[in-house]
């Protein structure tokens, strides 16, 4: 009893100096939320109730978002959850003063470039999404169901590095979430250690 207080007194006290307040938990509704994406659309996410989602935190600077999108396992990952019907909407809460800040335009060459297919990306320059989710790390990683209940928090895949060698013998989480829910089963592994860059969150 004492060990799982203390266990959840450090996880909050952790988002909390990740600069992101413990609103979002696994089993509980997502925190709702409005932003433009990199085309000038209002994006909500009350918009997609009625489907699965997929929030992807991205930031092209990071080592470990590029060992995925340049082996092409995160452009297949979304392909494979879109062409099922999935929305999928890559997240970039980093702060408009950091050094690899994309702006709008150049985000959404990127994503092109990489043959990126998410239904949206969304600018989150001021950080309010990403600190709604506790999302630490790009990627991080979760998946609502259509109910608009959060049943997936965590990393893309298995293996934590940044060598896209290691794709191949990894588990990737998010194909594995999104089979098992569509299928109508209970998620086997709702919450894995995230793991990336740390998000470069505006002040305040």
């Amino acid at each position: 009893m004492h060990a799982a207080i203390l266990t959840s007194t450090l996880a909050a006290g952790l988002l909390t100096a990740f600069g992101a307040a413990a609103q979002a938990v696994v089993g509980q509704p997502a925190p709702a939320f409005s932003a433009v994406d990199t085309s000038g659309k209002t994006v909500s996410l009350a918009d997609y109730k009625g489907k699965h989602v997929v929030l992807e935190w991205v930031n092209p600077g990071c080592p470990f978002v590029q060992k995925h999108y340049n082996s092409g396992n995160m452009p297949a990952t979304q392909k494979a959850a879109t062409t099922q019907g999935v929305t999928w909407l890559s997240v970039s809460s980093t702060a408009k003063d950091a050094s690899d800040y994309r702006p709008p335009s150049d985000l959404a060459a990127w994503m092109r470039s990489k043959d990126g297919v998410p239904t949206a990306t969304v600018m989150d320059d001021d950080g309010k999404i990403g600190r709604a989710y506790g999302a630490r790390t790009t990627p991080h990683m979760y998946v609502i169901d259509p109910a608009g209940k959060l049943v997936y928090a965590g990393a893309i895949d298995s293996r934590p590095t940044s060598n896209a060698a290691d794709i191949k013998t990894a588990t990737n989480y998010v194909n594995q979430t999104l089979g098992e829910a569509l299928a109508g089963k209970a998620v086997s592994q709702p919450t894995t250690r995230a793991y990336g860059c740390s998000i470069k969150y505006a002040d305040g």
